[in-house]
């Protein structure tokens, strides 16, 4: 897109890491910002925003509940199951990386795993509090879909849909991912039985349809 000189990443305190978009008007740092950015410069009938106000504010509302909430409760909640499985995770995030970088990240991991440790206030318990966090956010997703709605806020995909695929995206593993993701048969089976539940329950098969659909448009 033209007017995008760079794209980095900064640090955002317990949330982890969110893109830095730098455009000719400053750069945005928070994934709202860069999606409003982005959704003015669209035509309308690709906009993730309505532009009547009482829909777009029910577009805003949800995925700021669900950038809240479910994000970085799904996220934390994967990561204390998977730094405990550190070939697993070198396996797959060092997949095509130079020989050098691979043994450096090696070297690197228990580092590693303890900052990020600190940074997602990782403790005793707390997978169990997240967990129920997320399916408390799942159960919510399935009642706004129970009426039939073939979308989160209605009869059109929104910024609500896309927040809801990118965030559930931490336990329901898509196959269809923009990188290569552990699936179940190479997981542990209790991180594994966690997989499924979430991809079986109504919520996440449509995140995981989501996936298949914006794939096959791709």
């Amino acid at each position: 897109m033209q007017g995008i000189h760079r794209i980095a990443s900064k640090r955002a305190g317990s949330h982890g890491t969110t893109p830095v978009l730098v455009t000719p008007e400053g750069a945005l740092g928070e994934s709202e910002e860069i999606l409003h950015w982005v959704d003015e410069r669209l035509p309308a009938d690709r906009r993730l925003f309505p532009a009547d106000p009482a829909p777009r504010d029910e577009v805003v509302k949800l995925s700021r509940r669900l950038d809240d909430g479910l994000g970085p409760r799904g996220r934390r909640l994967m990561y204390v199951n998977m730094l405990a499985e550190r070939e697993l995770m070198l396996r797959f995030n060092n997949n095509g990386v130079p020989r050098w970088e691979d043994r450096a990240m090696r070297l690197a991991f228990p580092l590693a795993a303890r900052w990020a440790g600190k940074e997602l206030g990782i403790r005793p318990g707390i997978e169990t509090e997240d967990e129920a966090a997320v399916w408390c956010e799942f159960d919510f997703v399935a009642e706004l879909l129970s009426d039939g709605r073939p979308y989160l806020c209605g009869e059109r995909f929104t910024a609500a849909d896309l927040t809801f695929g990118a965030l559930s995206a931490s336990v329901i593993v898509p196959p269809v991912y923009g990188t290569p993701l552990p699936q179940p048969g190479d997981l542990p089976s209790h991180i594994a039985e966690l997989v499924n539940r979430a991809r079986e329950h109504p919520a996440g098969s449509y995140a995981l349809a989501l996936y298949d659909r914006r794939a096959l448009a791709a």
